[in-house]
């Protein structure tokens, strides 16, 4: 067992089962204490029940671990407080918070209902919202603590019919930077984890064409322990200087996901109009426009099993590829890409006179 997160309390929301219940565990055995907060609710959010927290917790105390159990809800204020007071009645402190808590409530647009859309956004971003401001006082006076979001590549890049989670999941993106920024001076760091996983939310991903059948096989391969490390060590003052981060992780690769930034830009001497904006802006910036990817479409092939080295994520080959050329498949130690985006505010990056951007390649900022 590890001690890297020795003395320290975590809460893991939506812990019973699945990524939350291996990020949990893992947790515990690197020496953390643990709250386990799970309403025992199915995947659309009905029912509830106290069984898999307590099957978690049976887990924990096997092997020596300490852990106490929150069956609130991460959707309403006052429960959110609740499951924050229960890590410091049992435990005095509390020192890393996981939102990782969700439901999926799946439709086209045009057919989903105001329902669906609510219950599914209170659930994932209202309660991330909830149960990190709950913790935020505790973080503030102590000067430290971590933020672990789980998000989604279903917002980051998109997916059919999921236009409520891919909101809510972005929602949480940009709730994470806001922490990052808010709290830095506080010594409080906020991340996202964008994970691959086989589980009750991606089980009713359709495998009808052969397709569809190996990308669910392969889903299969990516067991909800493969998210817990990188989570664990986001958790431990290993991890004190990264804030502001969205990781994703698929079976044994980690990747550092982009942040949006400015590609291209044009101007004109005087201004613009409809018109030409139509004939000289649109045409100009075309080239880098993004295409209507789904996730599928973006992490495509086979999970790399090679460890301690870097696979690109394999893409078609496009010319309205931003920045670089598109990245190839094939494995290497280092790849020269962006460093990790710093904690900067949007007007640190729209400051002074235009320029083309960040991107080594990128033209010159068209004038008319």
């Amino acid at each position: 067992m590890s001690n890297l997160l020795e003395d320290k309390v975590a809460l893991v929301t939506g812990a019973g089962n699945g990524i939350g219940r291996a990020i949990v565990v893992a947790m515990a055995r690197a020496g953390a204490k643990v709250v386990i907060n799970d309403i025992g609710v199915s995947l659309s959010g009905e029912g509830g029940s106290a069984s898999p927290a307590e099957e978690t917790k049976a887990e924990i105390e096997a092997f020596g671990g300490e852990a106490a159990i929150s069956t609130d809800s991460v959707g309403e204020w006052e429960s959110a407080r609740k499951i924050v007071q229960t890590a410091t009645d049992s435990f005095g402190r509390l020192d890393i918070v996981v939102n990782n808590a969700g439901i999926l409530r799946d439709a086209m647009f045009h057919k989903m209902s105001i329902e669906q859309w609510q219950s599914v956004v209170n659930v994932h971003l209202n309660g991330a919202f909830y149960v990190s401001r709950a913790a935020a006082g505790l973080f503030r006076a102590q000067e430290s603590g971590s933020y672990i979001h789980m998000v989604s590549t279903s917002g980051l890049i998109g997916n059919l019919g999921q236009s409520n989670y891919s909101a809510a999941k972005m929602g949480v993106v940009g709730l994470s930077k806001s922490i990052a920024l808010d709290m830095r001076r506080y010594n409080v760091r906020s991340n996202c984890i964008a994970p691959f996983a086989w589980g009750r939310m991606t089980s009713n991903i359709p495998a009808e064409t052969p397709d569809q059948k190996a990308r669910v096989e392969n889903l299969k391969k990516m067991t909800p322990e493969k998210n817990a490390p990188i989570a664990v060590f986001l958790g431990s003052d290993d991890a004190r200087d990264i804030s502001g981060q969205i990781f994703s992780v698929r079976k044994n690769e980690i990747f550092l996901m982009g942040q949006s930034r400015p590609l291209r830009s044009v101007h004109t001497a005087g201004n613009w109009t409809p018109e030409t904006v139509r004939d000289h802006a649109i045409p100009a910036l075309r080239p880098s426009f993004y295409p209507l990817d789904r996730s599928q479409d973006v992490f495509t092939g086979t999970p790399a099993d090679f460890h301690h080295q870097a696979r690109a994520p394999a893409r078609p080959a496009k010319e309205h590829m931003p920045c670089a050329a598109p990245p190839s498949s094939a494995l290497f130690a280092l790849r020269s890409a962006p460093s990790a985006v710093s904690c900067a505010r949007s007007r640190s990056r729209f400051s002074g006179a235009p320029s083309p951007g960040p991107c080594s390649n990128a033209p010159a900022s068209t004038r008319y």
